[in-house]
């Protein structure tokens, strides 16, 4: 599914070269009232898997804040859900196991702000309601730091057309547009868990050539896909870092599809873009925009389910 949405964006970024590392990125950019991505938000469907779901349910009250893990107790999952003794671990110190407690912000779905965020470490925390206004949804986000962070969330796929209606999400923006060719490096860690009900995928959402805007390029990274099925058709399957991902293309979106679901590790991103530019699908003079990591929801089958970001990081030199 595409769209077309153009805003000012949220904050003075980044220029290359520099280090972001976890719990160390640079503070003051951005503001809550910032916009976010909004544009367009790759997932086609998974309109076929509407009803798909299961005992594993939304996972009881209390969120995110379940023993050892994003799960536990009252976590992310139910019975045979997202949790799990020591959580998921991400790398750069990004330990899946740190619970959200008490989270200092909770942001419930804006009406007037669909971006509505807060930025924390140099990273902007974004609710990304973008397509919330067109269907019944509810979401509240819990956040206790860019790296720690989790979602709570009711919608369906009644209408069966599969649209993500939100994209909550942790990113940074490069607004100097530095060239791709000026990195050494460019990688990111993770680490997440979800309920397994209804369709969601966990991803990056990459911009380049500018964000949401005429002539940029959407990039994608799906590492953890329940029921979700991207726009286009696939192209390719490659191996970067042995991860396996089919490559689906449709006009300037691109989506790697991870072909073993991951709850949390180390990506080099600039492999990606060294492959797309490879293979002529954007100019070797192509320019970084923004970089996210979140979760797009399409359906948690009409009830309140749980979604966790329990690890972030990125390196850019």
């Amino acid at each position: 599914m595409r769209a077309s949405c153009v805003q000012p964006r949220r904050c003075s970024l980044l220029s290359a070269p520099l280090v972001i590392l976890a719990g160390l990125g640079p503070a003051g950019c951005g503001s809550s009232a910032g916009p976010g991505m909004g544009g367009p938000r790759g997932g086609a469907g998974g309109a076929s898997a509407g009803a798909a779901g299961g005992t594993a349910g939304a996972g009881g009250t209390g969120g995110a804040t379940g023993t050892a893990g994003a799960g536990g107790t009252g976590g992310a999952g139910g019975t045979g859900g997202a949790g799990g003794t020591g959580g998921a671990t991400g790398s750069g110190g990004q330990a899946g196991s740190q619970a959200c407690v008490n989270p200092p912000h909770v942001l419930p779905l804006n009406p007037s702000n669909a971006q509505d965020g807060i930025t924390l470490g140099g990273f902007y925390v974004d609710t990304d309601t973008w397509n919330a206004a067109n269907y019944p949804v509810s979401q509240t986000m819990y956040i206790c730091d860019y790296d720690n962070w989790y979602v709570t969330a009711k919608m369906d796929n009644a209408s069966g057309d599969g649209a993500v209606k939100t994209y909550p999400n942790v990113h940074k923006d490069f607004n100097n547009a530095p060239a791709i060719a000026s990195f050494a490096t460019i990688s990111s860690s993770f680490a997440h868990a979800g309920p397994h009900v209804g369709i969601y995928e966990f991803a990056y959402d990459i911009w380049l050539n500018g964000v949401a805007s005429n002539g940029s390029t959407e990039v994608m990274i799906w590492t953890d896909n329940f029921n979700q099925v991207p726009s286009g058709s696939v192209q390719d399957t490659v191996t970067f870092d042995g991860q396996s991902y089919k490559v689906y293309k449709s006009g300037s979106y691109i989506a790697f599809v991870d072909t073993t679901n991951v709850t949390s590790g180390t990506v080099n991103l600039l492999s990606f873009f060294n492959y797309i530019i490879g293979k002529g699908w954007i100019p070797a003079s192509s320019t970084l925009g923004a970089i996210d990591y979140g979760v797009e929801l399409v359906s948690t089958n009409g009830m309140d389910a749980t979604f966790v970001v329990d690890g972030f990081s990125l390196t850019t030199n």
